[in-house]
């Protein structure tokens, strides 16, 4: 009849509202609401334990999840606290508004679906290493490990001091959250096996001839440079001028050699000439 008298049909509130909760991050999603000309808009709204009790039942709007055009929305920071919360879609179209489309039942955090970390077990030398995802400043991990021919002797502390070499170790772990008291499942088993003994004494065997092979080549070197270097401190090379050795020949009345020129040529003189020629210089 609406469409007979030329009036448009109200815009139908949204419905299939539903929460999907993995790892304490909460999404509010909704079946979309098929309007007419511009884009349908869609507003959401919480109301948790305090509202209902002392605050006249109000409602508060999510400001991320005010008009928006998709059909989910991260209600995680809004959902604070581990109690009952309650939450409402509405859709706009233009000037058309629809009712509120409420969620069926209440919704609490603790009801989040937690899942085991991802996981990687490296065996380096004899240390167990086990790196684990970040999944937020909430999340906890236990860790377990144990050899696995004694299963029976399973450890929660993260910490081993060393393995046994070629002992075979297994790890599994699980994730909890302390605000809302909950585990997770464990993860699936991963087991690594330590370096064997004999890999070990090969490595060191290895290393030894490599330090000595580098000792006996740089060994030779250091000697003949210290030898310069005390040779050089102790009995440093030193020409005296030719006034000094003119001087000493005279006293051991031995011959001298002067440069004249590109030749050279050598003379004996006695103590008289000698003199007399120290005295000239």
């Amino acid at each position: 009849m609406q469409g007979l008298l030329g009036e448009d049909a109200p815009l139908p509130a949204p419905h299939n509202i539903s929460i999907l909760s993995t790892n304490m991050k909460h999404f509010l999603m909704w079946s979309p609401v098929i309007g007419q000309g511009e884009t349908v808009r869609y507003s959401v709204e919480f109301q948790g334990e305090y509202e209902r009790e002392y605050a006249n039942e109000s409602w508060i709007p999510i400001c991320e999840c005010s008009l928006i055009t998709v059909t989910v929305c991260n209600i995680t920071e809004d959902i604070s606290a581990t109690v009952a919360y309650n939450l409402r879609v509405r859709a706009d179209n233009g000037a058309q508004r629809s009712e509120w489309g409420t969620l069926k039942g209440f919704f609490i955090r603790n009801t989040t679906s937690l899942t085991p970390p991802l996981m990687k077990v490296i065996a380096d030398g004899y240390h167990l290493l086990v790196e684990l995802e970040d999944m937020g400043p909430a999340f906890q991990f236990l860790v377990f490990y144990w050899e696995k021919s004694q299963e029976s002797r399973v450890s929660s502390a993260i910490h081993l001091a060393t393995m046994e070499a070629a002992a075979e170790y297994c790890v599994k772990a699980q994730t909890y959250v302390e605000t809302i008291n909950r585990s997770s499942s464990f993860s699936q088993t991963q087991c690594v096996r330590a370096q064997g003994s004999g890999s070990m004494w090969l490595i060191t065997v290895l290393m030894s001839c490599v330090g000595f092979a580098a000792a006996a080549l740089t060994l030779p070197f250091l000697v003949w440079k210290t030898r310069k270097i005390f040779q050089y401190s102790c009995c440093p090379i030193a020409v005296l001028p030719d006034a000094l050795v003119t001087f000493s020949l005279c006293f051991q009345g031995a011959g001298y050699s002067q440069n004249h020129g590109a030749g050279k040529k050598s003379r004996h003189i006695d103590r008289k000439t000698c003199f007399s020629h120290c005295n000239e210089e």
